[in-house]
């Protein structure tokens, strides 16, 4: 917990969607224009790359790919999944469906995600970007260190089962944690993610359960049957809530639950 309280150089994170990007920028800066007279600009990708560098086509294509996609991407191989689908528990166990609303409950998942996964963004940025940029790496070796951290964090996370089930019906053969590819990882890390969410949602569930039952029981008892109970409930399950410093125990149970090395 000491590396994710390191929060300060976060920023970075906006480097990291743009990564595919930087890897074909000084390329492009390269580019020769024809055309002395007629204003324009030109951007030719049909040149020659050093050996071990990505084209600038693929590179160009890769980028725009990865901004596409960008938001599955936050949302399947980081921690957003869990963070967002433990959120939704908590709203429908206190059961006020509008409060808080879905664009507040998504922002403090995006910016849970920023501050859970800024130490291995850090790490990207050190060890892949900045050697991309001062070329002292090439393209293809930047994105192989960048993909080897987000895999290293997504199988922490993931259960030996789930990355087994995977590799056995892909029938890849056996191998070992560093060989699996993102084909096996990210399922296998979805997967895992789902499960020990709704583990999380299940007892969170509980005491609110509790709470319904003993309202319900209660005006049974008294022989009010057609009172609803979730008109009685819910202002003790919000009472409840804010005694034991709800959101707090959510937070710091959703930011420990997670294994950052």
């Amino acid at each position: 917990m000491k590396k994710i309280a390191k929060f300060g150089r976060n920023w970075h994170y906006g480097w990291i969607l743009l990564f595919v990007i930087l890897m074909f920028s000084s390329s492009v800066c390269d580019a020769q224009t024809t055309g002395t007279n007629s204003p324009g600009l030109r951007i030719d990708v049909s040149g020659a790359n050093e050996e071990g560098d990505l084209g600038l086509a693929i590179q160009l294509v890769i980028a725009m790919t990865i901004l596409t996609l960008g938001p599955s991407v936050i949302m399947m191989m980081t921690c957003f999944t869990r963070i967002i689908i433990v959120l939704g528990f908590v709203r429908n166990a206190i059961g006020v469906n509008a409060a808080p609303s879905s664009q507040i409950i998504i922002g403090l998942g995006l910016f849970l995600t920023f501050f859970i996964m800024g130490p291995i963004w850090n790490k990207i940025y050190d060890d892949a970007v900045t050697p991309y940029m001062e070329k002292a790496m090439k393209s293809s070796e930047a994105l192989e260190v960048a993909t080897a951290y987000m895999k290293d964090f997504m199988m922490n996370q993931t259960r030996q089962e789930d990355a087994q089930f995977f590799l056995e019906i892909s029938r890849q053969g056996a191998m070992t944690r560093d060989e699996l590819p993102l084909s096996i990882v990210v399922p296998s890390f979805i997967l895992s993610e789902l499960r020990t969410a709704f583990q999380m949602g299940f007892l969170i569930f509980i005491p609110f359960i509790v709470v319904d039952f003993i309202v319900a029981s209660t005006l049974m008892s008294m022989g009010m049957m057609m009172m609803p109970p979730v008109v009685i409930s819910m202002p003790f399950k919000l009472l409840l809530f804010v005694l034991v410093d709800g959101w707090y125990l959510i937070v710091q149970s959703l930011v420990e639950s997670f294994n950052i090395s």
